[in-house]
């Protein structure tokens, strides 16, 4: 048998293994040999060989949860991701998208940081003066808040008497008037001003955000979100389903149908129908999604006691968007017709609910390896810190969040309160109790990049390659020092944890021979690194083909 590739020369990442390697062959897609030094006997006239001078060779990284289609998206239209944390340099870069597209009905975009504005939320007077003849929909970087100028508002119908939607906030200045900020469903209206993308968009959108994706080393993901209609997105089941038909998609991509929490049960027979019309060769979709709360910083995440300092003295505790007894019933029924069920959770009454939920679910379908998940976790009460190893249930986790960013201690933190700090994104206590991890980025909410999450999840500090990493401790005061996971855990939670939770851990997440050569190749050894977020990816590899080199 002749290799098509032979990396040698590294430091191979295989956790657990009495039999260190600095050699990895592939061969047909597959991995065919791990040891110590060059095998010729599977050199040939076509073999590559690839020297990484003492470089970390991991499985590909696999994201837990991430929107890459919305991403694409954002990076094809107004993307404010890139852009310093400035409210000018957000003028200015809305001002040239709106002068070098003309015929745009609607400014649309989306990236923009709270902390770039007095207050943490941008107004309608900050971006009248730039574009005013049409509306301006921008997205925040995390999905749950929009920013519209007073065109877009008036074009929407919502003014001072505009009722607050459930499950959405418009915000108000002293004399009631909308100020241009949209949290959640009460930006529904204005997105609906946002032309419809075509098929072919959104195709080329998906390609974009693979090939970044690849960029920096991941080879599969968990799309979190097929079919939610946040971040201007429409229905991308078949995006991907046309996608995998051509042969495009070179990741390997599972799916969340998106569950409205307005249409209940009545909608699952159109999520049986979408499940069925996936399951092709590289795209599935046999997982629900979930959204049970919003987000601490605009107090939607839904809390267990108030929030603290809000200023009308009667603090919310935010929103749960599905009753908890209607939550259980939907999660037993989606566990009974086999389901992977996948929630948002943020708060810690939305993780207690979740938890709750999947319990009977869980014990009335002892048969089913459901793998269910529950996502973000920003605090989790003490007492439901075992429950997830108990359960069986998987933390899928956001590792670049837990660090003092400027947006988190000035806007989340004083919401909080101290007692609440202290259990802010337990990874190491949730791993402590033998949960399972698996690891994403949530991205456009933040960085693709790994490397990045697994800097903050070892150190609890942002990484200085790491644009966003903003404010005046980020870099060495850790937020909550004793949730850190050591790298190898890191690591793990993001190749073989995330692609258990896929089901793809027989074949993917680890380096063994048999395995699918799914390998991403570090430019020098991640353990040695002081600063992991400044290792790069010089080669990403999918079924034993190069899908990433760099230059």
């Amino acid at each position: 048998m002749q290799a098509d590739y032979v990396l040698t020369n590294a430091s191979v990442f295989r956790p657990g293994s009495d039999r260190p390697a600095d050699t990895v062959s592939v061969a047909g897609g597959r991995v065919v040999a791990v040891g110590r030094g060059v095998d010729r006997a599977l050199l040939g006239d076509g073999t590559e060989v690839v020297d990484l001078s003492g470089a970390t060779l991991l499985p590909g990284f696999v994201d837990a949860h991430a929107h890459p289609v919305a991403a694409g998206v954002q990076a094809l239209r107004c993307d404010l991701s890139t852009l310093p944390h400035d409210r000018d340099a957000y003028r200015q870069a809305i001002g040239d998208y709106a002068a070098a597209h003309p015929g745009d009905q609607t400014i649309a975009g989306s990236g923009w940081y709270g902390d770039a504005f007095a207050g943490g939320f941008p107004t309608r007077d900050d971006v009248d003066d730039v574009v005013g003849d049409r509306p301006v929909v921008l997205t925040s970087h995390d999905g749950h808040g929009v920013w519209v100028n007073g065109s877009a508002l008036r074009r929407a119908g919502i003014d001072a008497s505009f009722p607050d939607p459930e499950g959405g906030q418009v915000v108000r200045d002293a004399d009631g008037e909308p100020t241009g900020m949209l949290f959640e469903q009460a930006a529904a209206p204005v997105n609906a001003l946002i032309p419809a993308v075509t098929p072919d968009f959104l195709r080329r959108a998906l390609l974009e955000a693979q090939q970044r994706l690849h960029a920096v080393g991941v080879t599969g993901w968990h799309d979190a979100g097929v079919g939610i209609s946040a971040f201007g997105l429409t229905d991308i089941l078949d995006t991907y389903v046309d996608a995998d038909a051509a042969g495009e998609l070179t990741a390997r991509v599972a799916g969340a149908l998106w569950w409205s929490a307005e249409a209940g049960l009545a909608q699952l027979p159109t999520i049986l129908e979408r499940r069925a019309a996936a399951g092709h060769s590289r795209f599935t979709a046999a997982t629900v999604k979930i959204m049970q709360d919003g987000i601490c910083e605009n107090c939607t995440a839904a809390m267990l006691s108030p929030y603290r300092g809000t200023t009308d003295g009667n603090a919310p505790s935010g929103l749960s968007f599905i009753d908890p007894d209607e939550l259980g019933q939907i999660t037993r029924r989606l566990a009974a017709e086999g389901f992977q069920i996948h929630m948002h959770a943020v708060g810690d009454r939305a993780v207690r609910e979740c938890l709750d939920a999947l319990e009977p679910a869980i014990r009335e379908n002892p048969e089913f390896d459901g793998r269910h998940q529950i996502a973000h976790l920003d605090v989790v009460d003490p007492s439901d810190v075992p429950r997830f190893a108990r359960l069986g249930v998987i933390a899928n986790i956001q590792a670049l969040w837990a660090r003092r960013d400027k947006e988190i201690v000035e806007r989340k933190l004083p919401l909080l309160g101290p007692e609440r700090e202290r259990w802010h994104f337990p990874f190491a206590s949730i791993a402590r109790h033998g949960a399972r991890l698996a690891m994403g980025s949530d991205w456009p909410v933040t960085d693709p990049n790994p490397l990045l999450a697994l800097h903050t999840a070892v150190h609890r500090t942002g990484s200085r390659a790491d644009p966003h990493a903003i404010g005046a401790g980020v870099f060495d005061e850790p937020l909550v020092p004793e949730e850190a996971i050591d790298l190898s855990t890191a690591i793990q939670a993001y190749t073989v944890g995330s692609a258990y939770a896929n089901r793809w851990e027989d074949d993917c997440g680890t380096v063994e021979v048999g395995n699918v050569a799914d390998l991403v190749a570090l430019d020098r050894d991640v353990f040695d690194a002081q600063d992991i977020g400044e290792v790069g990816v010089a080669l990403t590899m999918v079924d034993g083909r190069v899908v990433h080199r760099a230059r």
